[in-house]
Parts: C-alpha cells; sequence; structure tokens
C-alpha cells in the first residue's frame, strides 16, 4: 500500500496480540466502559494510563518470547453510531481515532519488539448479533470515514474485529482499498462454527474474496473458543485464516451476555488448545485473545507458540 511497508506478519514470523481489551479493564482495572466502549479513556488522563499499562504488558511478552506484537488501538466502539450515543461528533471521532494511533506509536518510539499498529474498527452494530444489515455499499459509505482517517496516520493496517456477517466486511475491505491501507478481517464465531449469519467460516471468507479481489490482507477469528470451530479446521480452505483471537471461555455468546461473572477458564489449557490446532492450521502465525483473556493467557499461548 502506499507509503506503508510489506505487513511483517504475512512473513511466517511468530507474532501476537493483545487480549480482551475491554473486559481487562472493566474486571482487573475497575473502569467504567460506557457501552463497551474503550476509546473514551483517551480523554481522561488516568484511563490514557490505564491504556498505557494494559498494552505494555504485551509488549513485554513479545519481547520475552521473541515474537512481534500486533497492537489494536482501543477504537472498537468509535465509530458513528456508538460515537453518537456517547456524544461524539463526526470531528471528535476522527480525532480520537488519530489519537489512537499516536499514542501506540509512543509505546513504539525506542521499543526493540517488531510492534504492527492496528486502526481497529468495530462492527456497526452487535459483535454477537447480526441485527439490521447493509449491502456492501452501504457498508463501505458507513466505514469510509474511520478507515480513511486511519489511513492517514502511522497505522500500519486496518483491522475490523467481531464481524457476523460477510456484506459488511466486504465494505471495509473495499473502504481500505480505496484508502491504500492494508485491512485484516476477524469473524466472530458461535458454538458451531458459523459466523452469527449462519454462513460457514470458509462461505464466508470466500465471499469477502470474491467481491474484493482478495484485497485484504488475511482474515482472523476471534470472539469465539477453541472447541467451537477446532471441526472446522477439518474441512479445510482456510489458508487465508492467519489469526486467531480465542476467547477463555467455552460458553456461548448468549450465556456470556447473561453472566454476572467474568469465566476467565484456565490459561494453560487455553494454551494447549492452541497447540493442538497448529498442526491442522499451517497458515496461524498470529495468535492473542479476546473476552476474558488477559496478560496471562497471552503470556501462556506465547510459550507454547514460540517454543
Amino acid at each position: 500500500m502506499s507509503g506503508r511497508e510489506p505487513l511483517p506478519q504475512l512473513s511466517g514470523a511468530s507474532f501476537i496480540t493483545d487480549a480482551g481489551l475491554e473486559t481487562v479493564l472493566i474486571f482487573d482495572y475497575g473502569l467504567d466502559l460506557p457501552d463497551f466502549a474503550a476509546f473514551v479513556l483517551l480523554d481522561d488522563p488516568a484511563g490514557i494510563e490505564a491504556l498505557r499499562s494494559y498494552y505494555e504488558d504485551f509488549l513485554a511478552i513479545g519481547r520475552e518470547r521473541g515474537a512481534g506484537v500486533v497492537l489494536d488501538t482501543p477504537t472498537w466502539r468509535a465509530n458513528t453510531d456508538w460515537g453518537e450515543r456517547l456524544g461524539y461528533s463526526g470531528e471528535a471521532l476522527a480525532d480520537i481515532n488519530r489519537r489512537s494511533v499516536a499514542f501506540l506509536e509512543e509505546l513504539r518510539n525506542g521499543e526493540e519488539t517488531e510492534l504492527v499498529i492496528s486502526g481497529c474498527i468495530g462492527p456497526r452494530g452487535d459483535g454477537y448479533q447480526v441485527g439490521e444489515t447493509m449491502t456492501p455499499e452501504e457498508a463501505e459509505s458507513y466505514h469510509e470515514a474511520q478507515v480513511r482517517t486511519f489511513a492517514e496516520t502511522s497505522a500500519d493496517q486496518v483491522s475490523a474485529l467481531t464481524m457476523t456477517y460477510a456484506d459488511e466486511a466486504v465494505g471495509i475491505v473495499r473502504a481500505a482499498a480505496k484508502a491504500e491501507i492494508p485491512s485484516v478481517i476477524s469473524f466472530t464465531l458461535e458454538t458451531d462454527g458459523r459466523l452469527p449469519s449462519g454462513q460457514a467460516l470458509k462461505d464466508a471468507v470466500s465471499a469477502v474474496d470474491a467481491q474484493t479481489d482478495a484485497a485484504a490482507a488475511y482474515y482472523m477469528i476471534n470472539c469465539a473458543h477453541p472447541t467451537h470451530f477446532e471441526h472446522v479446521l477439518l474441512e479445510g480452505g482456510l489458508e487465508r485464516v492467519r489469526g486467531l483471537r480465542a476467547n477463555a471461555s467455552s460458553k456461548s455468546h448468549a450465556e456470556l451476555d447473561e453472566a454476572e461473572e467474568l469465566d476467565q477458564g484456565d490459561p494453560h489449557e487455553l494454551a494447549e488448545q492452541y497447540r493442538g490446532l497448529r498442526a491442522g492450521w499451517p497458515s496461524l502465525t498470529v495468535v492473542g485473545g479476546c473476552c476474558g483473556t488477559d496478560r496471562r493467557h497471552v503470556d501462556e499461548i506465547c510459550a507454547v507458540w514460540t517454543a
């Protein structure tokens, strides 16, 4: 892409991501995140320090384990609809997105670990349910402003997390291609290994690639447990899926929504499940965590991945 180096995680080297940002900030740091929006912390000095502490944990893991690190900006909710709910104008959201990259750029300066900065994009709606859908054209128009803002910064890529249906992903990939910034699409999966839309993962990847000339750099799975999708790997056809950010819990999304306490699972057990996936998933090079995971989970995962 214009003025950007090739993504190093495409070279086959091992990279880690961070973990369940929002769940860590809420349950471990005791912070209030309205509408699960972490970007609001960038407007508060204490919030900025909490984010700094959180991200530095994963840089330390990469440094200690000899792995590169992909960090997503805390902007999963920093789009028009969610921003308006929280009182942010379009201009204010653009400023937040720019500052989120500058914040991670500050962490990258002088850091010996290879750090990839990813501008994080969330779904227009809920990350667990499809709800009201958009056409690819509508999705491109809706996400274009946030994608373009990231493209004007030093972000290395944009990543769309918890995508629940293919058409929204198509729109984001098209917007990123137009803005000349690499894009990564990460799909939410249910306990049956399918997207919340009911589509098979392999079919969703094929549909997005077919409608975007395979413009996405690669695909990921997040917000699902390995036991939910390990059978999908036996079907093959997932060479374009290079990343995994699993939940700590094997509960369904409906069960997690109703739970009063955070299910953090067993970090060692989760890491062993990652190890078990490796032989049948040779394209997987980017590993980390999602809801309920923290530094412990990612450290255990990184240990088995770089051993």
